[in-house]
């Protein structure tokens, strides 16, 4: 097997405007946004990508057929022309993800893409009531674009950068002349985070020019602040319980 391998499953003619990655990470925010978009416009997967940098794992279907992990390239053919990077994995090692990236901004170059969003969350260790979308360009020249649509650059704690596919689709980006921009949705990085999701797709739609329904979104987002809830709760019955056996 080849440290990456791409297989394209369609024809190759398809061009597409803007790149949208979201690949798993913190508090799947990116991959929350990504896959919602992917089944609300109806895209076709156009490419699958299996890699040795993935770890060494096979999934188990509903039917019990297995699988190798891998991660998938869909195409929207519609107002805009859409390309999204999803997946199973990031890679497992520092080499891994300069290679991958390099093959996912080849595929990028090859169906003449000019524009990437990167997506992700931006774990600050609490729970978060609305959360932020902290964002990062690979041209200044973008960045009064991203703070019209609601994006933020300013951030309390100092970041050291952004790890994995969604920085370096930026950095290795800026060398092949794409345009580069990240949104980081603020979520406690303990969780599943839908709400998260929701304010980095408010972003997105407003830059690039679509609405988006985010009614199946709302709902994840509503089912886990129920979660979230009865958890809280159970842990102030528990603490209630065990200062009145200290009294």
């Amino acid at each position: 097997m080849d440290d990456v391998m791409v297989q394209f499953l369609c024809e190759d003619n398809l061009r597409a405007d803007i790149f949208i990655e979201g690949l798993p990470g913190i508090g799947q925010v990116g991959k929350l946004v990504a896959e919602h978009m992917i089944r609300e416009l109806g895209a076709e997967k156009i490419a699958e990508i299996h890699s040795m940098y993935f770890p060494p794992q096979v999934f188990i279907e509903n039917d019990g057929n297995v699988r190798m992990a891998n991660n998938e390239v869909y195409f929207c053919d519609g107002p805009r022309k859409i390309a999204f990077l999803i997946g199973d994995h990031q890679s497992g090692s520092n080499r891994g993800h300069y290679v991958l990236t390099e093959k996912y901004l080849d595929i990028a170059e090859r169906i003449g893409v000019k524009r990437i969003y990167a997506l992700g969350g931006f774990g600050v260790g609490h729970l978060v009531d609305v959360p932020r979308v902290f964002s990062a360009v690979n041209q200044l020249a973008l960045r009064p674009q991203v703070e019209e649509a609601g994006g933020t650059f300013e951030r309390e704690d100092p970041v050291n950068g952004i790890i994995g596919a969604a920085g370096l689709l930026l950095g290795l980006g800026a060398r092949r002349n794409m345009e580069g921009i990240c949104l980081m949705g603020e979520t406690s990085g303990y969780i599943v985070d839908p709400k998260s999701a929701q304010s980095v797709l408010s972003v997105l739609s407003r830059l690039i020019g679509m609405d988006v329904d985010t009614r199946l979104l709302n709902e994840r987002a509503t089912e886990m602040e129920q979660v979230i809830a009865h958890l809280q709760e159970t842990e102030r019955l528990k603490s209630d319980e065990e200062l009145r056996y200290i009294g």
